[in-house]
């Protein structure tokens, strides 16, 4: 049960980073696979600790860390929206700032 759960969070995990790399079109696309893969990490974590019997304070320091590195990214796609009116990084025009 272990190794099937350490297989599937790293399938997630990879899918995240394919999909990361890949689609580079959209602010958005980028920040939800950022959060599939932290998501993955997540479930890592979680298998490694159970399978060892450890404390679980280090899953909650690190979902704290990762909803505040989600909130900040929604907070930079609202500005950009509001700023350029969409989400692509080809109407942002880094030459401007």
């Amino acid at each position: 049960m272990v190794m099937f759960s350490i297989f599937t969070s790293m399938m997630i995990y990879f899918s995240g980073i394919y999909v990361f790399s890949s689609s580079r079109k959209h602010l958005l696309m980028v920040l939800l696979s950022l959060e599939y893969v932290v998501l993955s990490l997540f479930m890592l974590i979680i298998v490694f600790l159970i399978s060892f019997d450890y404390d679980y304070f280090f899953p909650i320091i690190f979902l704290v860390f990762s909803v505040c590195e989600g909130a900040l990214g929604l907070s930079i796609l609202v500005s950009m929206i509001r700023s350029h009116g969409n989400d692509f990084f080809n109407s942002f025009n880094l030459s401007l700032c």
